[in-house]
């Protein structure tokens, strides 16, 4: 756990890193960090005059939870053996109850503390093998009633060693709300009576829509449980 900076200093080191920065983002707070996930907060360069963030915004790791246990995915129609696990129905749920008792705490603190002008971002990693890695990562924030939540990269590959010649094409580390490589399946929420009625109708900014991401209305779902928060990151089974 890391002590967040004073944000004046990091909007005034955002102005000055600006051009420097412009092909990812500029993380402005780490919340929780390890080789293996991290939740950070970073500026939102695409906030307008009077379309500020609903932040710092309390709210409690059981309404985080409900969201992400809410978030769906459906698979291609056709999957790749290799690549995907066949043992899932092709629709199913993009966090695992592991995943989403993990997160919610430390989002739900991020969102605590988060500006107007600042998203929420998250990641998490672990080895397939010894040359391969899997990553999940996207970001979020509030306006109004509205939770917004992007899923850049759900268990996307990635290389791991470049001592054999194979080398990652960018640092995923970097970059949690770029996708690594185009994405397949869909992203869904369920109860689809709770998405914003401006889903359909895109998203603007840092979140231009695309079937990965959803904009839940958060306080019309029932709290999910969810167990105390664990000190280590969840490594997929």
């Amino acid at each position: 756990m890391k002590r967040r900076l004073p944000h004046a200093f990091s909007v005034a080191a955002a102005v000055g890193l600006t051009a420097a920065c412009a092909s990812g983002q500029f993380t402005t707070a780490t919340i929780y960090d390890t080789p293996a996930a991290f939740v950070r907060l970073e500026l939102d360069r695409t906030v307008e005059t009077g379309r500020a963030h609903s932040h710092p915004l309390s709210i409690t790791p059981a309404q985080i939870a409900a969201v992400l246990a809410g978030v769906m995915i459906e698979e291609p129609l056709a999957k790749l053996p290799f690549y995907d696990d066949t043992s899932q129905p092709r629709r199913h749920r993009a966090f695992t109850e592991q995943e989403v008792t993990f997160f919610a705490p430390l989002l739900a603190g991020a969102l605590g503390q988060a500006t107007p002008e600042e998203i929420v971002t998250f990641y998490e990693s672990r080895d397939v093998s010894g040359t391969v890695r899997e990553v999940t990562s996207g970001g979020m924030f509030i306006q109004g009633d509205i939770l917004r939540l992007r899923l850049a990269n759900y268990r996307s590959h990635t290389h791991q060693s470049a001592d054999i010649g194979v080398a990652d094409t960018q640092d995923d580390r970097l970059t949690p709300l770029r996708s690594l490589a185009p994405q397949r399946g869909r992203l869904h929420f369920e109860p689809r009576s709770s998405m914003a009625p401006d889903q359909d109708q895109g998203l603007t900014g840092m979140f231009s829509w695309s079937h990965r991401e959803v904009a839940v209305l958060y306080p019309s779902l029932p709290p999910h449980q969810v167990a105390p928060a664990q000190p280590h990151p969840v490594i997929r089974p």
